[in-house]
């Protein structure tokens, strides 16, 4: 997981937006129930009447409330209220402090609406009114007559006072000749209104954080297929096959993919599931209810769920993903190696092997789906266990008087967003451990050191525009894990305008050796200089530039074969590519094309022949005019004639550079400056070929396999002219 927070935050400003919406968008969330508790309790029960403050009352009604407040609360209350006008009706003051007269009328209210209700109590009222404004009884002895009704109604909870205060109010208002109906009517839509708007702000804000973390997750995406890109680039050979090519593809595509969807997961819901959860917490202590045990119980449940299954899931996620790398190798093999399979009639073999490979991730896949399976429905049955629950809990308590229906709406409401919080985030587990896999999957390609890096001040400096000796120092090299060097003690010296020649056997070690030139690998003993720097202390852009390197598989890129041969860079100008095409003998199929230069070229050069594909690969390394040329085996597929013609136009282009030609036929070579015969890693013959027929029996073997007597015969009387 912290890999994932570690390319979240790569985008801290818009997750910081994105936290401060969702904090408003739940702020929204939960207003909601409490408008409806407010619909419910105020609305339709009290008639819209909201407390037990009524705008205007009369004097009248004023005065028998004043029967039951102290002198000092008298004047609290007398101030809240306006002068009474003509009809004696007064009016509440803008100023007015409206909960402390909710406190103090509260009981009066109910009291006076109790008495109301009978003859008897009416009219004691009266009497007891007109007894303290004649000074026959004071206040204290009106409370004093009527201490066991008071004593009553302070042993009531302050939920049915409010009930029975808003019906003293309802009454005042009836009394002054309100219309009710407007009254009721008009706190409806007062509240409705506000969750109308709510709900407004909460679809903006969904659609605004939906919005942000798209564009999150995608830049996530973008970067990360961009660095691991980069990285993989940097790789040697080395690099790559401990991952290998399929996992490389694996993780550029399908990992990415998976930390990607739950990036956007992340910042759209797990984001705003906590968030949700502990401000309905909060909201459902402010009721006071009983009921909270209900809430922890379950979130208990809930929690322990998620546990469980991301135990039991993280590691077959891991697992899954490498079964994936392995379904893609075998398809990669399959698609690749189809020629062979035809050719050996081992389709059947293929297909079973490919059939364990996918069977292989659909078993893992079963077993991840069944635990997802399992959970959904333990997670419905908590839900609507806790409902019930509720439900069952509340609506004794509202048959008891203790919790107003509006009440128990609300904190159903609030126990669902709680729930549906951790809901999400079991929502959210199912994607966690496999993406969570994938972001360590991609992050070791990222932490993975490179093994061939620029010298912190290289001397690029020191190589001139001319030269390109390539001289070879007591070179040894060994692969990386291996016990046993591939190369030992080799020394040679290419100069400008003089070609050398590798020959040997299969596994001798020709293409190793000419893989250190571009510093594909590094040495592991000696050292290779161009122009008497270490190539190790050259950038490995510089080093690079001043070579035309041609592989022993030509390889082209889907485009055109204008693009292919403009590989190297804008330096390549359009003579240069002509000039080129024409010294590999590439010209003649080129302009034969319909579309000639803008031919367009098939992913790998698969819409031309090996030996085409095989001149188009040397044409693109000698349109760089690079100062060292080296051909790994890369006239293997063409025929005699071609051979000839190229090489001939190939050493007039090449009088000042040097040349490099690893090769397994001899007449490819026979007229190089120098051979070098390698065998088992080691340099067992160094010379002309007249030299070599003659002094060198590794050589003379090899001659003997590929040349006639006569042919051997007449290189060592003429000097090795045919």
């Amino acid at each position: 997981m912290k890999n994932i927070f570690r390319f979240l935050s790569r985008a801290k400003g818009a997750v910081l937006v994105i936290v401060l919406l969702l904090i408003f968008q739940a702020y929204c969330d939960l207003a909601l129930p409490t408008y409806t508790s407010d619909l419910l309790n105020v609305g339709l029960q009290r008639g819209g009447v909201e407390d037990a403050v009524p705008d205007t009352v009369r004097d009248e009604s004023l005065g028998t409330l004043e029967l039951f407040l102290t002198d000092s609360d008298t004047e609290t209350v007398e101030a809240a209220y306006s002068a009474p006008d003509a009809g004696g009706v007064r009016a509440l003051r803008a100023d007015a402090d409206r909960e402390t007269v909710d406190q103090l009328l509260l009981l009066p209210e109910s009291v006076v609406l109790q008495l109301s209700a009978t003859d008897e109590g009416a009219a004691m009222l009266d009497q007891l009114k007109a007894a303290v404004e004649m000074g026959a009884l004071s206040k204290d002895d009106v409370q004093a007559r009527l201490k066991e009704q008071l004593s009553q109604m302070e042993d009531l909870t302050d939920m049915y006072l409010a009930q029975v205060a808003a019906g003293w109010v309802a009454a005042e208002y009836r009394a002054q000749g309100v219309d009710l109906n407007a009254v009721r009517n008009a706190y409806l839509f007062k509240v409705g209104g506000k969750m109308l708007l709510m709900a407004l702000l909460m679809a903006v804000i969904a659609i605004a954080v939906g919005y942000i973390a798209a564009r999150v997750s995608a830049g996530i995406g973008r970067d990360l297929r961009e660095q691991l890109y980069a990285r993989v680039m940097s790789f040697t050979s080395a690099e790559i096959e401990r991952f290998s090519t399929a996992s490389l593809i694996t993780r550029c595509t399908n990992d990415i993919q998976q930390v990607q969807m739950l990036c956007v997961m992340l910042l759209r819901m797990v984001a705003y599931a906590p968030i949700l959860a502990v401000a309905g917490v909060f909201h459902v202590i402010r009721t006071g209810s009983q009921m909270s045990w209900i809430i922890v119980a379950a979130v208990i449940a809930l929690a322990v769920c998620i546990a469980i299954l991301f135990v039991a899931a993280y590691p077959k996620f891991r697992i899954m993903q490498d079964l994936v790398d392995r379904l893609n190798l075998v398809s990669r093999e399959l698609l690749t190696g189809i020629m062979p399979i035809r050719a050996f009639e081992r389709q059947k073999h293929e297909e079973q092997r490919f059939d364990r490979a996918n069977t292989d991730l659909m078993r893992t896949q079963l077993f991840t789906q069944r635990i997802m399976t399992f959970m959904s429905p333990v997670m419905m049955l908590i839900m609507n266990g806790v409902s019930v629950l509720i439900v069952w809990v509340g609506g004794h308590g509202v048959d008891q008087g203790v919790i107003q229906v509006g009440d128990l709406t609300a904190f159903i409401t609030y126990s669902m967003v709680i729930i549906m919080g951790f809901l999400m985030l079991s929502m959210i587990s199912i994607m966690l451990p496999r993406a969570g896999v994938a972001a360590d999957r991609i992050q070791a390609v990222l932490d993975t050191e490179v093994s061939l890096i620029d010298p912190a001040r290289p001397r690029d400096g020191e190589l001139g525009n001319l030269g390109g000796v390539l001289a070879f120092h007591d070179v040894s090299f060994t692969y990386p894990g291996a016990d046993t060097p591939v190369l030992e003690h080799i020394s040679f010296t290419a100069e400008p305008g003089k070609t050398t020649a590798i020959i040997g056997s299969t596994g001798c070690g020709k293409s190793t050796l000419v893989h250190l030139i571009p510093r594909f690998y590094d040495v592991t003993g000696g050292s290779i200089t161009l122009d008497g720097v270490d190539i190790r202390e050259l950038s490995q852009k510089t080093l690079r530039d001043r070579i035309g390197y041609v592989p022993q598989k030509g390889m082209l890129f889907s485009g055109t074969v204008e693009s292919n041969l403009k590989y190297a860079g804008e330096g390549v100008t359009d003579a240069d590519m002509e000039q080129a095409a024409r010294i590999a003998q590439a010209e003649e199929f080129i302009l034969a094309k319909e579309d000639g230069y803008q031919s367009a070229i098939a992913q790998g050069g698969s819409n031309v022949s090996g030996g085409q594909r095989q001149r188009l690969s040397i044409a693109r390394a000698v349109a760089k005019h690079p100062r060292v040329f080296v051909f790994d085996d890369s006239f293997s597929a063409l025929d005699y004639k071609t051979d000839a013609a190229l090489r001939g136009a190939l050493a007039r282009e090449t009088a000042d550079a040097a040349v490099i030609i690893v090769a397994q036929r001899i007449s490819t070579i026979l007229h190089a400056d120098q051979i070098l015969v390698m065998e088992e890693g080691r340099i067992v013959g160094k010379g002309t070929h007249r030299e070599l027929l003659e002094h060198c029996g590794t050589y003379m073997e090899i001659a003997r396999g590929q040349l006639s007597e006569e042919e051997i015969r007449a290189a060592l009387e003429e000097g090795g002219d045919r």
